[in-house]
């Protein structure tokens, strides 16, 4: 009898399917491997249907990973993918790609003057068109949203959350009212209150190119809450010069004390229950963004953790290197793996 039960039993498991295997980490060799035909250091320019007409949008390969690929979307509205160059020097070694991208207006992308396209919907549409483009699946997927990028993070992730393997909501609030509300409430009030009466009444006056009120803001905000290296690094300069500011002051306004453009109201706090996806939020001690507010949105997610940068600003990719990277990192690493850790802290 026992003869007979082993080879039905072989012939019982033969017949059931098999489980489907997770490609291996790629190789040196594989990561730098391009096989596209005519070979431009991964560039691939993308084609993105608009309600007025068609454009096109610059993106940039580094690397090659068929289980972690994450796509990088800048902030400003209207800055430009450079100073993610950050993350140069840390995600190689690890074999995760990442996908430079310049969203419409900015940069390497075209740059209509339509201002009908700078809606929040019309860019979650471009990023959805982008991912469509790349090949980017459920599988493989994760989308970092850095600033304004973390707006159109969130919103691409509560309408085509299905798409996504995991979500980086980096130094962005939930909601402008609230950031507006820290700005006056916290950042203002550290400051010292000859330079905040100064500045707002250069604000009052509309005067918002005059080369007095960079030389307030640089030394007394930027170098505290915008990034505190006593150096700003080339990447971010080259951003910072080639910034779109038709769409940044028509969706984010004018004044650097809070928002009063066309994202003056968004406020997404309460739909983030709604968001499934492993998802790691990133705030810096220093940032222009409340960072127990970006704390808190990460019990609000399902699956959320929050990675915090003890000596970043809003630019902690720079200034909390360290920490962003290996927080980036491990985060990817355990969601590739199935993990589902809960954090709230540094790595």
């Amino acid at each position: 009898m026992r003869r007979v039960l082993i080879p039905l039993l072989a012939s019982l498991l033969g017949s059931l399917p098999t489980l489907a295997q997770k490609p291996p980490p790629p190789t040196l060799r594989a990561y730098f491997e391009d096989k596209a035909t005519l070979r431009e250091g991964g560039v691939k320019v993308i084609p993105i249907q608009t309600p007025k007409g068609t454009f096109k949008v610059w993106t940039k390969r580094f690397g090659n990973n068929p289980r972690i690929k994450l796509l990088l979307l800048h902030g400003g509205p209207g800055f430009t993918h450079e100073y993610f160059e950050a993350l140069e020097g840390y995600l190689p070694a690890e074999g995760i790609e990442f996908i430079y991208y310049d969203q419409l207006g900015s940069a390497f992308s075209d740059q209509p003057k339509d201002k009908d396209l700078w809606t929040t919907e019309r860019f979650v549409e471009e990023v959805e068109q982008v991912r469509r483009a790349l090949g980017l699946t459920k599988d493989n997927f994760y989308l970092l949203g850095h600033s304004w990028g973390g707006i159109l993070a969130a919103e691409y992730a509560l309408k085509y959350g299905a798409n996504l393997k995991g979500l980086i909501i980096s130094n962005m609030m939930m909601s402008i009212p609230d950031y507006n509300r820290y700005a006056e409430d916290v950042l203002a009030k550290g400051m010292d209150p000859a330079v905040v009466k100064e500045v707002k009444a250069l604000e009052a006056k509309g005067q918002y190119e005059s080369p007095r009120y960079m030389e307030l803001l640089i030394p007394n905000f930027y170098a505290q809450h915008l990034c505190r290296l006593p150096e700003w690094p080339d990447a971010f300069n080259r951003a910072a010069a080639r910034v779109n500011k038709e769409i940044y002051v028509l969706m984010q306004g004018p004044s650097e004390f809070g928002a009063s453009g066309r994202l003056e109201k968004w406020d997404r706090k309460a739909d983030l229950p709604k968001l499934a996806m492993p998802t790691l939020v990133i705030g810096g001690a220093h940032d222009t963004m409340d960072p127990a507010h970006m704390k808190w949105i990460a019990t609000q997610v399902q699956h959320g953790s929050y990675l915090h940068c003890p000596n970043g600003s809003h630019m902690a990719m720079w200034d909390d290197q360290r920490t962003y990277n290996l927080g980036l990192i491990r985060f990817l690493k355990e969601t590739d793996a199935g993990k589902q850790t809960v954090r709230f802290g540094q790595p």
